[in-house]
């Protein structure tokens, strides 16, 4: 089904940058529906080269290691893999010659029309709500497919025989900015903070990309926000549509839909509870947040929150729900030393939050390629628990800079095995090694599902 993405009447070649998962995805499903496509990677490495051979084989013209810049030029339509920033070649070259720039879900969302889907995003606790919502929304008996930034691409639902009921839809900035329909059943955001500050000239950049959710609100739009945030409330203050919000403060605000009653300590819904505070197994109040907010998003989206055997499905679901892979995900204890894997934490905010729920001494691990954040930040947490900071990678020396003046650093210049074996030497028996890096991997990585991997893989070996 040709379903005319192509704008201002141009016709031709559509041409895909970048050879991840959703790129991939995204040429697959063009080439499927007749679409002539042209892809291309800068990267030479294993999965780009498998990549290439797949797509080949469907009848995609591929190259890798290159991008062909004035084919990219003469296209109808380019779709822009969201690791690839808007002032890379292939793109400017693109923008030059007028041709249109779209993200993969954008192609995505044009092969589903009438998707019902919960979109989620913010700077921290995103996957998290993607993964729960998906889990609640299974839940109360629907089809679900958890999408997006989470890891699994739009395109692939399309290529997919079945369609789910619903979709839980993780949306970054980076595929915000070049997905200019969307409008979602419910819109999700969880809070605001500096982020990807190597990307965006400034945080208002960065805010302006999160803001383009809202682009298609309309008076029947449905947003949960997160009432503790000032910049998330300011961000959605006189959107078209209804706001509903949650709170984890002590003393919420009054008009929240869903909150923590610290007095009972209890997740609430209106005025119901859910479950109590002990039943939900993640630590931290960010993850109290991020239930709050798939709960709210799932009772506005399915119209609900006043079904009693629907809200007992939910509490059920909350109780079952276990810590995704990467994000304080326990790795094991090991000579008395609990090794927590917090790879996903790739801004100072994210890990800010680590540091801040941890309740014994602790080793943390800091560092990777710097996303131009300052870490002082985390200094003040630090103190209650800490023992030593670790800084490793390409931002060591600045991690040094910012926080070697206020807690114990200690800089390290070596692989990852070898800041591994420091923490070992480190910690002692009751201490936790905190791997919440505040950076991005690609320093030592291809990604931060790789660099959770490796330290799982180097806590257990000398077990």
């Amino acid at each position: 089904m040709n379903v005319g993405i192509f704008r201002g009447g141009r016709a031709g070649e559509v041409a895909v940058i970048g050879l991840g998962k959703s790129g991939s995805a995204a040429a697959t499903l063009l080439a499927r529906d007749g679409h002539r496509v042209y892809a291309s990677d800068a990267g030479t490495g294993d999965a780009a080269l498998r990549s290439a051979a797949e797509l080949q084989r469907a009848g995609v013209a591929v190259d890798t290691g290159r991008h062909d810049l004035e084919r990219i030029a003469r296209a109808a339509l380019v779709v822009a893999s969201p690791g690839v920033a808007p002032a890379a070649p292939p793109l400017a070259a693109a923008r030059a010659a007028g041709v249109p720039v779209v993200g993969e879900l954008e192609i995505a969302l044009h092969y589903l029309p009438g998707l019902r889907y919960i979109a989620v995003t913010g700077t921290n606790g995103k996957t998290t709500t993607t993964a729960l919502v998906g889990h609640l929304l299974r839940a109360l008996g629907h089809r679900v497919i958890d999408a997006g930034n989470i890891g699994t691409p739009l395109a692939a639902v399309v290529l997919a025989e079945a369609r789910p009921d619903w979709v839980s839809l993780e949306m970054s900035s980076f595929q915000l900015h070049d997905t200019p329909s969307v409008r979602p059943t419910v819109g999700v955001l969880t809070n605001l903070s500096p982020d990807h500050l190597d990307r965006y000239d400034d945080v208002t950049a960065y805010f302006a990309d999160k803001a383009r959710l809202f682009a298609n609100a309309h008076a029947g739009s449905h947003w949960v926000v997160n009432a503790d945030d000032a910049a998330a409330m300011r961000m959605t203050e006189g959107v078209a549509g209804t706001r509903h919000t949650f709170s984890t403060a002590a003393a919420p605000a009054a008009a929240a839909a869903a909150r923590y009653d610290r007095a009972e300590n209890a997740l609430v819904l209106g005025e119901h509870r859910l479950i109590g505070r002990d039943e939900f197994p993640l630590i931290g109040d960010h993850n109290v947040a991020n239930a709050l907010a798939a709960v709210l998003a799932v009772t506005v989206a399915t119209q609900r929150g006043s079904d009693q055997a629907a809200r007992d499905a939910l509490a059920g679901a909350l109780r079952s729900f276990r810590a995704l892979t990467h994000r304080l995900e326990p790795a094991g204890t090991y000579g008395g030393v609990e090794w927590i894997n917090d790879s996903k934490a790739t801004n100072v905010s994210s890990t800010l939050v680590a540091v801040e729920g941890m309740t014994r001494p602790f080793v943390l691990l800091l560092g990777g390629r710097h996303k131009g954040e300052p870490y002082t930040a985390l200094a003040e947490p630090f103190r209650r628990f800490g023992r030593q900071v670790l800084a490793y990678g390409e931002a060591a020396e600045r991690i040094e800079r910012d926080l070697g003046p206020l807690i114990p650093v200690e800089r390290l210049s070596g692989s990852f095995d070898e800041v591994i074996a420091r923490a070992r030497a480190l910690a002692r028996p009751g201490d936790a090694v905190l791997l919440s890096p505040a950076c991005s991997s690609y320093d030592m990585f291809n990604n931060y599902e790789e660099r959770g991997a490796a330290f799982k893989r180097l806590a257990a070996a000398a077990a």
